[in-house]
C-alpha cells in the first residue's frame, strides 16, 4: 500500500532551491516523510497530492477547515465576493450581519474588532488588557500556546524547567530571537493547580493585567481542563481586576457553537477566535469581549489594533456562510456521532492490540497518547513524562503509508491536535479504523 511520491520527491528538490525546508512555513514540513506533502486539490474530507495519492484527512488544515475543503456554499460565498471586487479596507453590510452572528454564539462577545490570524488576535487581547488595567505583567501556563509573539511565545514545546517553591516556572522563549527581557514581563505556572493559581495572584497582587489560557488544551493534544480550576481562575481575576482572556484559536466553534466557554459555562472577558471561525480555510480571526473592556480599542480608545487585509471581503463572506452552516441542527449532532465512533474505535483497537496509548478529545479535535495508559489527562508535565514519541512518529508513517494523514509536528514533548471536518462521514471513520487495526497489530 505505499504511496507513489516521485513528483513529490521532485518538487521537494526544487522547492528547497527557494523555500527554507521546501515551505512557504514551518508548519507545512512533515517530519514523517522530510518534506512537505504537496498537493494537487482538496475536496470534503480529502487530500489528493500530486502524485494522483488520495488521503483521509485528519489534519483539516491545523483546525482551520471544520467544515470540509471546497465546500459548495462557502465556494458560493468567496464567488460572490470575487464578483464584488475582492475589496479589503472597507464596510459593507456583510461584516454587520457576521458581527450580529458572532455575538449570539460566543457568550463573551458583546463587541467585536476583526484580525487575520490567531497570533494577531492575542497580539491584541494582550495589548487592550494592559491598557485598560494599567498592568505590565501577563500570567499563562505551561504548555499553553498563544501565537508566534514575543508577548506570549514562552513554555510551549520547550524544556521543562524545574517548578521552583512558589509554584512558578523559569520563563523560557519559544524560539531564538526573543530578548530575555520580554519575559521579565511573563509569569509561567502549571495549570489544573488551584493552590499555585491562588498564591500566584497574590504574589504580583497590584502587577497582572491578564490571564491568558486555552480553555481546553489542544496544542499539547487535548489536555482537558479541571472545570473547578477554571472557576476558581474566573472567581479570582475578577476579584483582582485581572482580565481573564480564552484564547479559543482552537477551541472556537470545535465542540460546540459557542466553543470552550460554552462548554465549561464559564464566561472569560475577552476572547480570540480564528481557524474554525472561517470555517473551510479563510485567513479570518477575531477579538471579541465585554463591551467595557473592548472600547479600549481605536477609534473609541487608545489601543490601536487594525490592518489593511483585517476582515476582507473574501474572509467575510466566507466566514458569514461558515457560520449559518454551524448554526444548522444537524452541524455538531453529526461532528459528535463521528467524535463518538472514532474515539471508542480507537480505544477498543488500543486495548485489543495491546498498545500502550489512549486517545483523547473534545468535539472534533483529539490527540493520541502513545505512552499512556489512563484517561482523562488533566496534567501536562504527566504527559510530558510519559508520552512515546518514537511510537507516535512510527505510527503517524504507517498511517501516511496507508492513506491516512495525520500531520507529525515534529515535537518530542508531547502530541499535538488532530481532527475530523463536517465533510468526513461514518464510512470515512470506519476505513480509518480499519487501515489502524492493520498497523497497530503490525507494531
Amino acid at each position: 500500500m505505499e504511496k507513489t511520491a516521485k513528483k513529490g520527491e521532485g518538487l521537494f528538490s526544487e522547492a528547497s532551491k527557494y523555500y527554507i525546508g521546501g515551505a512557504g512555513a514551518a508548519g507545512r514540513f512533515f517530519p514523517a516523510i522530510g518534506r512537505p506533502l504537496y498537493l494537487e486539490r482538496a475536496d470534503g474530507a480529502y487530500l489528493f497530492d500530486i502524485d494522483g495519492n488520495r488521503y483521509i484527512d485528519y489534519h483539516s488544515s491545523s483546525g482551520a477547515t471544520l467544515i470540509g475543503y471546497n465546500n459548495p456554499t462557502i465556494k458560493a460565498a468567496i464567488e460572490k465576493a470575487l464578483k464584488m471586487g475582492y475589496f479589503c479596507n472597507f464596510e459593507t453590510e456583510y461584516h454587520t450581519e457576521l458581527g450580529e452572528l458572532i455575538c449570539r454564539s460566543i457568550p463573551s462577545a458583546e463587541k467585536i474588532r476583526f484580525a487575520n490570524s490567531g497570533t494577531e488576535a492575542t497580539m491584541g487581547a494582550v495589548r487592550l488588557a494592559r491598557a485598560v488595567t494599567g498592568r505590565k505583567k501577563i500570567l499563562k501556563f505551561e504548555g499553553h500556546f498563544h501565537g508566534m509573539h514575543e508577548l506570549t511565545f514562552f513554555n510551549c514545546h520547550t524544556e521543562l524547567p524545574e517548578i521552583d517553591e512558589n509554584g512558578e516556572i523559569r520563563v523560557i522563549a519559544d524560539s531564538a530571537g526573543i530578548p530575555e527581557e520580554m519575559g521579565s514581563l511573563v509569569i509561567v505556572i502549571p495549570f489544573n493547580e488551584p493552590d499555585i493559581f491562588r498564591s500566584c495572584l497574590k504574589r504580583h497582587r497590584g502587577e497582572i493585567a491578564a490571564v491568558i489560557m486555552e480553555p481546553v488544551m489542544y496544542n499539547a493534544g487535548c489536555v482537558l481542563p479541571k472545570k473547578e480550576f477554571v472557576q476558581l481562575v474566573r472567581e479570582e481575576t475578577e476579584r483582582e481586576g485581572i482580565v481573564l482572556i480564552f484564547d479559543e484559536v482552537l477551541s472556537g466553534f470545535r465542540m460546540c457553537l459557542g466553543g470552550g466557554q460554552e462548554w465549561l459555562g464559564i464566561t472569560p472577558d475577552l476572547t480570540t477566535l480564528a481557524k474554525a471561525l472561517g470555517g473551510s480555510g479563510v485567513p479570518i480571526a477575531a477579538l471579541v469581549g465585554k463591551e467595557s473592556i473592548m472600547k479600549g480599542l481605536n477609534p473609541v480608545g487608545k489601543v490601536i489594533m487594525s490592518g489593511t487585509y483585517t476582515s476582507h471581503m473574501l474572509e467575510v463572506l466566507a466566514a458569514l456562510a461558515a457560520m449559518k452552516i454551524m448554526r444548522s441542527p444537524d452541524f455538531y449532532r453529526h461532528l459528535n456521532m463521528l467524535a463518538d465512533r472514532l474515539y471508542k474505535g480507537l480505544e477498543e483497537l488500543f486495548s485489543r492490540c495491546g498498545i500502550k496509548a489512549v486517545v483523547q478529545g473534545v468535539g472534533s479535535r483529539f490527540a493520541f497518547y502513545f505512552g499512556l495508559e489512563k484517561t482523562p489527562i488533566y496534567d501536562y508535565r504527566e504527559v510530558v513524562g510519559n508520552y512515546d514519541f518514537e511510537m507516535n512518529t512510527k505510527f503517524l508513517k504507517e498511517a501516511f503509508k496507508r492513506g491516512l494523514y495525520f500531520h507529525d509536528y515534529g515535537n518530542r514533548m508531547s502530541p499535538t491536535h488532530h481532527g475530523f471536518t463536517y465533510a468526513h462521514t461514518a464510512a470515512d471513520i470506519d476505513e480509518t479504523l480499519e487501515h489502524c487495526e492493520a498497523i497497530l497489530k503490525g507494531f
